[in-house]
């Protein structure tokens, strides 16, 4: 017997924390009994279990890297009509949302899965798994501002947990800096934000590593599946109480 939410994410319903969203909105039944309180458990060798009506079954697990392009939309559909993830992902049957997000002018890295539980461990706090980006910004920041972003800074949602920098290129010219970030956790535009607090604004950002996993030749808008290594070390990364900073 396992959590709902549980057997949901694993089926390739959604992540962990959209599931249990959906049995909070009364859409999921075990049994035909809907079932709307977090907690319950089931079988899902033995119960039924729908969504909307429709039964879940297992997918085949699915672990993809995406080298994302400006102005897509790390979403399965937009009411405006932009581009979004799954445009990009030609030959994928399955249903597979991201693990964790880049917002629309953000470039580079982003993983998809339909295993909701690798998505949960990758992306909850408690894990800290590196994600570094590129940023580059308007003005050079001094080396003291950035010791600010180093230690943490407070945000409107609180302090950063600290984080490892280091100048890319400086610009003198153009009066701009590129600069890599590597934070721990996942906060909405958290990057753009810490810089804005220390007075630079972000001109373009790109992730570059998620944990170990780097980009490597991947062209952008293009993706590939993770090699079973890959995930591994993801895991184990995710599970490690040290992990290591690639700055370059």
């Amino acid at each position: 017997m396992e959590r709902l939410q549980k057997i949901l994410a694993a089926a390739g319903v959604a992540s962990r924390r959209k599931c249990e969203e959906m049995i909070l909105a009364g859409i999921v039944e075990v049994n035909g009994e809907k079932v709307t309180t977090l907690g319950v458990k089931a079988d899902p060798a033995v119960d039924t279990i729908t969504v909307n009506g429709r039964a879940i079954r297992s997918e085949k697990k699915l672990y993809l890297m995406l080298n994302k392009s400006k102005g897509v939309i790390t979403s399965a559909k937009d009411p405006q009509g932009r581009k979004v993830v799954s445009d990009f992902l030609p030959g994928i049957k399955e249903r597979v949302y991201p693990v964790g997000r880049l917002d629309y002018d953000t470039e580079g890295l982003l993983l998809l899965t339909n295993d909701g539980e690798f998505a949960n461990l990758l992306t909850h706090p408690s894990h800290h798994v590196p994600k570094t980006y590129r940023a580059t910004v308007k003005g050079v920041p001094h080396g003291t501002a950035l010791e600010k972003l180093e230690k943490g800074i407070k945000l409107e949602d609180g302090m950063t947990a600290p984080a490892v920098l280091e100048y890319h290129d400086v610009d003198t010219d153009g009066n701009e800096a590129t600069i890599t970030i590597t934070i721990f956790e996942g906060r909405n535009r958290q990057v753009r934000r810490m810089f804005e607090a220390i007075g630079h604004k972000v001109t373009r950002l790109k992730r570059i590593r998620f944990g170990e996993l780097g980009l490597e030749n991947l062209g952008r808008g293009k993706y590939r599946h993770l090699t079973p290594q890959e995930i591994k070390e993801l895991f184990d990364i995710a599970n490690s109480k040290t992990h290591k900073v690639h700055k370059k």
